[in-house]
């Protein structure tokens, strides 16, 4: 039976979307999933996917990567952020000769 076609009517264009709506649509998606660096990714990691061929569920894991290890990175730096410690000291910066008691090691 041959098929034919229809031509396109309006309830069947309606769904689609032109390329400002489509290109809109990650800035706005990342920002109500707090996901700004998987925005900041997404462009460099599509055209890499586009030359290395990847598939579609390779990009999104290399997205998703990119998000959790910026969070994973930034996290601390919000939570000491966030309990306003009047500085930042590293275990490298400790200076024993001003421990008092016997020394631990």
């Amino acid at each position: 039976m041959p098929r034919t076609t229809t031509a396109p009517t309006e309830s069947t264009t309606a769904g689609r979307r032109t390329g400002s709506q489509t290109a809109a649509d990650p800035a706005l998606l990342s920002r109500a999933m707090k996901a700004p660096a998987l925005l900041d990714a997404a462009d460099r990691l599509a055209e890499r996917a586009r030359k290395e061929s990847w598939t579609h569920a390779e990009y999104l894991v290399a997205c998703l990567q990119r998000e959790v290890s910026a969070r994973e990175s930034h996290g601390g730096e919000a939570r000491v952020r966030a309990a306003r410690f009047p500085a930042i000291k590293t275990i490298e910066e400790l200076d024993v000769t001003h421990l008092r008691g016997p020394a631990p090691w």
